[in-house]
């Protein structure tokens, strides 16, 4: 025997957000270098905490939680989520759509495992977070991506996913608002969308899971409430809004005509059983979280801590010369562009080049997908003053750097 061979299926799979330049920075922070981890959207990593909300619910019921739940998810808990999508403006649902699982990213192998086959396709955007390529090859699918066009604000190039569907297309994947990019698509696009998905008889799948943490008001339409009529599967989760990424909070909603995804709901129970169900713990802290908006919604205003860092961030950038970005809208990341094309020719080289010169951790673009060495991910959750600092050193660093 020469040794376990792996399986082709992990042939592709990449986590550049966790991947070569994260383990060289712990490997760095071990030799006691002090690294500023700008990689992962991980809000109790910068001193931001639960909200007492969730704090209470879950030290009052904690005894709650010792027992299997139901593989769906705590009635309670699901009403609550049925109470919330309802009032994002999904219709006719109800506790037997709701699918609680250990984060959205447990339930998105779930969601490609459930519809894709052998070859079949997945439409998704690039740049795209790269859970969802992973889910597609996991699940023995294909990813396909279709363009995000940065001068048009980031938005999906809806003639490109129609040129891009095939016979072996089964779904199109929305993540708005989005990650990498930070911007929040409008309702008219959303509803194009879900247009070509009706025309063409595929589901709609949308990662909303940043829908409250939108800052400036800009509107935002789920994509279940513009279309009652076709399969979506919406997926959110409490994560981000509620500063608890440890706990692995996360659901699936499935909407639309019950004859048409019956099948979705008894694939999407078969592996919430096999898993016999989510973490009992977390979910004890869905109804007050999603009661409590107030906390979420005091850090994307002037003065909150959200809002002030992506402008701190902006001001920063706005000094560069070597960048170009768009504003973001929502999340707390952004996905700037590097000017001079012929600076780069591997982004993750130059993301562990950063990372040894000014102990910054980023991730390049091609950890989202993105085809091209000009682009990468900034997370903007250290306090301002340490944000704007770090971009400075980022921006010093490419003013010299070419590979």
């Amino acid at each position: 025997m020469t040794g376990v061979e792996s399986s082709d299926k992990l042939r592709r799979i990449h986590s550049d957000i966790r991947g070569e330049a994260y383990q060289r920075a712990l490997a760095m922070e071990r030799a006691g270098v002090e690294v500023l981890k700008l990689n992962t959207g991980n809000p109790a990593s910068f001193g931001f905490g639960m909200p007492d909300s969730v704090r209470r619910a879950l030290l009052a019921n904690a005894d709650r939680a010792v027992a299997y739940c139901d593989p769906q998810g705590m009635p309670e808990a699901r009403q609550a989520l049925v109470d919330y999508h309802r009032r994002q403006g999904l219709q006719d649902i109800d506790i037997g759509d709701i699918f609680i699982g250990n984060g959205v990213s447990e339930l998105a192998p779930m969601v490609c495992s459930s519809v894709l086959s052998a070859g079949d396709e997945l439409l998704m955007p690039a740049p795209s977070y790269s859970l969802w390529s992973n889910a597609a090859y996991l699940a023995g699918g294909k990813p396909v991506f279709y363009v995000c066009d940065e001068a048009a604000g980031w938005y999906p190039d809806l003639d490109d996913i129609a040129r891009k569907i095939t016979p072996r297309t089964k779904a199109v994947l929305l993540i708005n608002p989005n990650n990498p990019t930070g911007q929040v698509y409008a309702p008219a696009l959303v509803e194009r969308v879900a247009a070509l998905c009706r025309r063409h008889g595929l589901l709609l799948i949308s990662d909303e899971i940043y829908d409250r943490l939108i800052m400036d008001g800009v509107p935002f339409q789920s994509a279940g409430a513009v279309a009652p009529d076709i399969p979506v599967v919406t997926l959110n989760g409490l994560s981000k809004s509620h500063i608890i990424c440890g706990f692995r909070c996360g659901w699936a909603v499935v909407s639309g005509p019950r004859a048409q995804t019956a099948q979705l709901r008894d694939c999407l129970l078969k592996l919430a059983s096999l898993r016999l169900c989510g973490n009992a713990l977390t979910q004890l802290v869905i109804p007050a979280a999603m009661a409590d908006e107030a906390s979420t919604r005091a850090m994307l205003v002037p003065g909150g801590r959200f809002w002030e860092q992506r402008e701190a961030a902006c001001r920063a950038m706005d000094q560069l010369g070597c960048i170009r970005y768009l504003k973001p809208q929502a999340a707390f990341y952004v996905f700037p562009r590097i000017m001079d094309p012929d600076k780069i020719k591997d982004d993750r080289h130059f993301a562990v080049d950063l990372l040894e010169a000014k102990h910054i951790l980023l991730v390049p673009g091609s950890g989202f997908d993105w085809p091209a060495p000009d682009h990468f991910r900034l997370v903007l959750l250290p306090e301002p003053k340490r944000l704007y600092r770090a971009i400075l050193d980022v921006g010093d660093f490419l003013e010299g750097y070419r590979q």
